[in-house]
């Protein structure tokens, strides 16, 4: 179907940070799947991880015990707040099972009146009919029929907005602690925490959509723990699998409480196949000074990325993120400065407000990020002599 409006270009290899078409020729690969291959392609930890499975088991459903579900998600509880962990295929899966539980904690606590749920402008949470009702982005919605009911939103960073809209129906708050498709817009700690407070005070849930964030892409395993805000659930997916699509739910064992045996399911969901490379991903991030790197090749990038806009103004109006998940707010429309970008050998990706977004794999070199720099400010200059 043509529901996507692919780029011309189709890439048939991968290795660390590289990617060549189909022609050839070698683009820098700065868009990573969308955040997705946070090991670059053909990590030779992750291909060895999945070839050993793939000669094992592939699938036996979750009818029965799955041991690398018990070691990930024992490995995931370990590392977070979390207490039990349900594993799908994608971050939409992940998100709809955390309004799921959401709304069943209530219902099982005798309170089943509240089922909404607040979220935020600007958000993006999945393609499924509840996750894109969530989001209530409107472009998004058009055509579908009415929005599936049960969500209120509140401007980005808007406390008090927030706190006018938590009633007694509300179940949950969710929240990106950084909007990825909405722009690269970094949540204040501030304002994380005091959606905290607020569901301490109310009772709702606090859910933190850590699906583009999360397994290291802000220099921290998870985004939140910048700003030291705990939440009950948490989404993942991405570069959880490292390329291997997977997602998961993690929670509370207060806050899963209602999930019971029926309650919820998926044929597919934490397959030994997924389970064997997220353990890889999980084991690479977690090692010894590897996001102590990120942290600082994330610096180097948005030092250069300042530099940039400084140089560029005709092009570039900011620059906004968090480690190796920055954003360059253009001053025309961001899928012709990407188009350009991957025409000079950059892959980068869009995003809403005006953003170009920057998502490197995490194993990226300073001699990268400096060819990257190099790439985008040739671009800027091209463009200035265009105009």
């Amino acid at each position: 179907m043509p529901t996507y409006a692919r780029a011309p270009v189709a890439f048939v290899r991968g290795a660390g940070c590289r990617l060549w078409d189909r022609e050839g020729r070698v683009h820098l690969d700065f868009a990573a799947g969308i955040a997705v291959n946070v090991l670059g392609h053909a990590h030779p930890r992750l291909v060895r991880a999945l070839t050993a499975q793939a000669e094992t088991l592939w699938h036996c459903s979750n009818l029965f015990e799955v041991p690398g579900q018990e070691d990930v998600a024992g490995r995931l509880a370990a590392l977070s707040f979390a207490d039990v962990a349900f594993f799908g295929n994608s971050g939409a899966e992940a998100n709809e099972c955390a309004i799921k539980l959401a709304r069943r904690h209530h219902a099982a606590a005798g309170r089943p009146e509240r089922w909404r749920i607040l979220a935020f402008e600007g958000s993006f949470h999945g393609r499924t009919l509840g996750t894109l009702a969530a989001a209530g982005n409107p472009k998004n919605l058009h055509g579908f029929g009415p929005a599936a009911p049960g969500f209120d939103h509140a401007p980005f960073g808007a406390l008090a907005a927030a706190e006018r809209l938590v009633g007694p129906e509300t179940a949950a708050i969710l929240v990106e602690p950084v909007q990825g498709d909405g722009g690269v817009r970094v949540a204040d700690p501030a304002f994380l925490a005091g959606l905290r407070a607020l569901c301490d005070r109310t009772g709702a849930l606090l859910m933190m959509d850590e699906i583009q964030t999360g397994i290291g892409r802000t220099g921290r395993l998870f985004a939140h723990e910048g700003a030291g805000v705990r939440p009950d659930v948490m989404t993942l997916a991405k570069a959880l699998g490292g390329g291997f699509p997977v997602g998961a739910c993690l929670a509370t064992r207060h806050a899963a409480a209602g999930m019971t045996a029926g309650s919820h399911a998926s044929t597919f969901g934490g397959n030994p196949l997924a389970m064997a490379v997220a353990a890889e991903v999980l084991a690479t991030v977690t090692a010894p000074g590897f996001l102590e790197t990120v942290r600082a090749t994330g610096d180097r990038l948005a030092a250069g990325l300042d530099a940039l806009v400084a140089a560029r103004p005709h092009l570039f109006e900011a620059r906004r993120g968090m480690g190796l998940m920055q954003g360059l707010r253009c001053r025309t429309d961001p899928a012709v400065v990407v188009a350009a970008f991957r025409d000079a050998g950059l892959v980068t990706a869009p995003a809403q407000d005006r953003v170009v977004r920057l998502l490197p794999p995490l194993i990226v070199s300073d001699a990268e990020v400096d060819e990257a720099l190099a790439i985008m400010d040739g671009v800027g200059a091209r463009m200035r002599l265009a105009a």
